[in-house]
């Protein structure tokens, strides 16, 4: 789905053009960084330090957790 109309597209599109690499990638970090905080909030607060982890690789990395821990079934785990 995509509501944005194409005049703000293009605009969006060339002030990114015009930043330096590092603003781009530090943008990036930025929204991830938001996205990690958003996730750990949704789990239940009594969770250990490695259930946490464990938990935000499965949100975050599905297939790498999968790999790496197997299949968990506590707290709705994949």
């Amino acid at each position: 789905m995509n509501d944005t109309s194409p005049e703000i597209a293009r605009m969006v599109h060339e002030r990114y053009a015009k930043m330096q690499p590092v603003e781009r990638f530090l943008i990036g970090v930025s929204m991830f960084e938001t996205a990690r905080a958003i996730v750990l909030a949704s789990f239940p607060v009594d969770l250990s330090p490695e259930k946490l982890r464990r938990k935000l690789c499965e949100r975050l990395y599905p297939e790498l957790a999968a790999r790496a821990y197997g299949v968990d079934q506590t707290y709705g785990g994949s």
